[in-house]
Formats: C-alpha cells, structure tokens, sequence
C-alpha cells in the first residue's frame, strides 16, 4: 500500500512539475483575476492528471494502443488551442484601455477556468501515454484495485498540489501587474511563453 502511495505521488509530480505552456497560463491568469479562478483552473489540470492515471490503470495498453493512431491530431489540436490562448492573451495585454483588460479579467470565472483548462489538459495525449508507460512497463506494482485507487488518489493530490503552488506565485505577482504598464507588460510576456512552449512539442 505505502508503494502504490508513494508511487503515486512521485509519477504525478513527474508529470506536473515541468513547466510547460499550461504552468506558464495558470501563473498569467491567476495574476490577472485571483486566487480562487486560478485554482480552479489548477484543480481542472490535476482532476485530468488523476482521471488519465485511473485509465492508465485499469486500461493502460489497451488505450496506449488506442492513441497512438491520433497522438499527432491530439498533439496539433493541444498546440492549436494553447497558441489561441496566447493570441487572446496578447490582444488583451495591447488594449489601451486597463477597463478593457480588467473586464477581460471578470469573465474569467472559476467554472469556466475549470472548463477551459480541462479541455486542454484533456487532449494532451503525453498525460495518459506517460502514465500507460509507467503502469505498464512496470515502474509501479500494483496489486489489486486498492492498491490502483491508491496510485490514482495519490497522483491527483501530487498533481493539485503542484498546480496550486503555481497559482500561489500566480497571485504573488498581482502587486506587479496592478498597474496599466505591469498588466501590458506581464500580457505580452505571457502570450510570448505560452506560445513558446506551445510550439515546443513540434521541434
């Protein structure tokens, strides 16, 4: 049981920590609305992170299998997404207005970060490729679906954790971006990363 535990724990900080374009949106958004969206939007990430390492569990192979065919749509799909995101990021941050940018700000509600960042989280198809990997090549032994629940529980928590960290340092720069120029600058460095590590997958 303590194994499937702490293996779970380490495979979901495996998959969470690396910062990639997801990170780089939930530290922009929670920066730009609050504590409370970005969480949401965190928790959507770790809720997929734990519902792909149950699949990988109870059906690892036969899903590994089942997207392989696809990985490149879901990839270009993932990166299409991200790459809108930051466009969108962009076009708020050079909107003269600071209205404009906070009632941008105000739409984003804790449903609809939870919402958006599931969909993204969702099509990555490396998330469940990685935990098939893990489970099926033997990384983690687990006996009986106790111990599954265990990994599965213990992924999902490494994972919320970790998303909720980042919202933290998410919310710790709002003093920066309180001003006109601060919310500008931190937009446009923001669509530029997203972007960035958006594209990072193709090369």
């Amino acid at each position: 049981m303590l194994d499937a535990l702490l293996s779970g724990l380490v495979t979901g900080y495996a998959i969470a920590v690396p910062v990639g374009a997801v990170a780089a949106l939930i530290i922009a958004l929670s920066a730009r609305t609050s504590w409370t969206v970005g969480a949401a939007a965190g928790l959507a990430v770790a809720t997929v992170d734990g519902a792909y390492a149950a699949v990988a569990v109870v059906a690892g192979s036969a899903v590994a299998a089942t997207l392989e065919p696809i990985a490149d749509v879901l990839q270009a799909v993932s990166v299409a997404a991200l790459l809108a995101i930051a466009a969108l990021t962009l076009h708020s941050a050079l909107r003269p207005a600071a209205a404009d940018q906070d009632a941008a700000a105000r739409r984003w509600t804790p449903l609809r970060a939870w919402l958006t960042f599931a969909g993204i989280t969702a099509v990555n198809p490396a998330t469940v490729v990685y935990f098939a990997a893990v489970v099926i090549g033997g990384s983690v032994d687990l006996d009986g679906a106790t111990e599954g629940t265990v990994f599965v529980v213990a992924a999902f928590l490494a994972s919320a954790s970790w998303q909720l960290f980042v919202v933290s340092l998410g919310t710790g720069l709002r003093r920066t971006v309180s001003g006109p120029r601060g919310r500008r600058t931190t937009g446009i460095v923001a669509a530029v990363v997203i972007a960035a590590l958006a594209l990072k997958p193709l090369f």
